[in-house]
């Protein structure tokens, strides 16, 4: 079954998709298609009106968003579901998920304030705020039992991780944090990972 990606190699969002695709082994079957989100007559509008990626077309609709796109995906294979269905591993996962993804859209706020708006416009509280919500986070996340296998929080917080590399390497993440930054290691390394780093 072919399906169509909205796709941007620099999203974190997207790259969460693509990581989960290859975990579930349904990336050949993404036909990647990129779209300028910026621009006011972008053609993923008439897919996804919101005008984001990711946003999943397929037989069934369009899904948009990360995480509806990975419960879609999820959906399609045979394998070991990366979202778990029992509640034991199901409600941790989803934790994660849940903070990783917080770091990630403070990270893309964060990001955008700097990189779109005009300088003598950019707000230094703005900026402030959302490294206070990343690195809170972080540190909620360094305290907490991190899972050694792939599934929708492993997969949220190595791309969340991954992206303070690509654009804020200034925050230094790994500071203070060496069981994360241990944790991150060998979890970078997997294929998945490796196939989707980001780039500009």
């Amino acid at each position: 079954m072919s399906m169509k990606l909205w796709y941007s190699p620099a999203s974190p969002f997207v790259r969460k998709v693509m990581v989960f695709a290859h975990e579930a082994g349904l990336a050949d079957s993404l036909e990647l298609v990129t779209g300028d989100v910026w621009a006011p007559d972008s053609k993923i509008l008439r897919d996804n009106p919101l005008g984001k990626v990711p946003a999943l077309v397929t037989p069934e609709g369009v899904f948009p968003g990360s995480y509806l796109c990975c419960e879609y995906l999820d959906s399609r294979h045979a394998g070991t579901r990366l979202i778990p269905a029992d509640a034991r591993e199901r409600w941790p996962a989803l934790q994660l998920h849940a903070f990783a993804d917080g770091i990630i859209e403070a990270a893309v706020a964060s990001v955008v304030e700097q990189l779109r708006r005009p300088k003598a416009f950019v707000y230094q509280g703005t900026l402030d705020r959302q490294k206070g919500k990343i690195v809170g986070t972080l540190n909620r996340i360094a305290a907490m039992e991190l899972p050694r296998v792939a599934n929708i929080g492993s997969i949220a917080l190595g791309c969340a991780l991954g992206y303070l590399d690509f654009r804020m390497p200034q925050l230094g993440w790994r500071d203070g944090r060496t069981a994360l930054a241990q944790w991150f290691e060998p979890f970078s390394q997997r294929a998945s990972m490796q196939a989707t780093i980001p780039h500009t």
